[in-house]
């Protein structure tokens, strides 16, 4: 992992250092397998592609670093028309930006600023677009800051699920 700079590195596990096979200066880099707790999963691509070729997708929190990553892929399996709703100006108009540079036909994206909680607003783009299927991906995941703020992530997080799902 390495952030501005800042290079992280992983010690050995303690079963190591005890056997003796290695020495607490024997560091390397993590690998992002490291971080997931379990064997990786590889991604089936006809799982989806059949569900999402010319439907209207819709992905709440677009701008979002798993949102916009839904949105890179969900774009090359071709659906009809690609929804992004975000909160937040920014995001959305970068992932905006972003995906409206591949030359795709007019139309074909739609930027919505929203509140996943909002309900009403949320019924009416489902309606409106016909949207066939919801990549809800609007929460917040920083796990310290929501147990300082543990009403507003349940507010976000819950809420904005129940909105989806009604």
């Amino acid at each position: 992992v390495q952030q501005k700079g800042l290079k992280v590195k992983q010690v050995p596990a303690i079963n190591d250092l005890t056997s003796g096979r290695l020495k607490i200066d024997a560091l390397r880099p993590i690998d992002i397998d490291d971080l997931l707790g379990r064997d990786p999963v590889a991604p089936d691509p006809n799982l989806l592609s059949a569900e999402i070729l010319s439907s209207v997708i819709l992905v709440t929190g677009a701008g979002g670093s798993i949102g916009s990553e839904l949105c890179r892929q969900i774009i090359n399996l071709k659906p009809k028309k690609l929804i992004l709703f975000d909160r937040s100006e920014v995001s959305l108009y970068r992932i905006n930006q972003e995906l409206s540079s591949h030359n795709l036909k007019e139309n074909f994206i739609v930027p919505i600023l929203g509140c996943a909680t909002n309900s009403r607003l949320i019924k009416k783009i489902i309606e409106d677009y016909e949207v066939s299927l919801i990549f809800h991906a609007a929460a917040y995941k920083h796990v310290p800051l929501l147990e300082d703020n543990p009403l507003q992530g349940i507010y976000n997080n819950v809420f904005s699920t129940r909105c989806i799902c009604i």
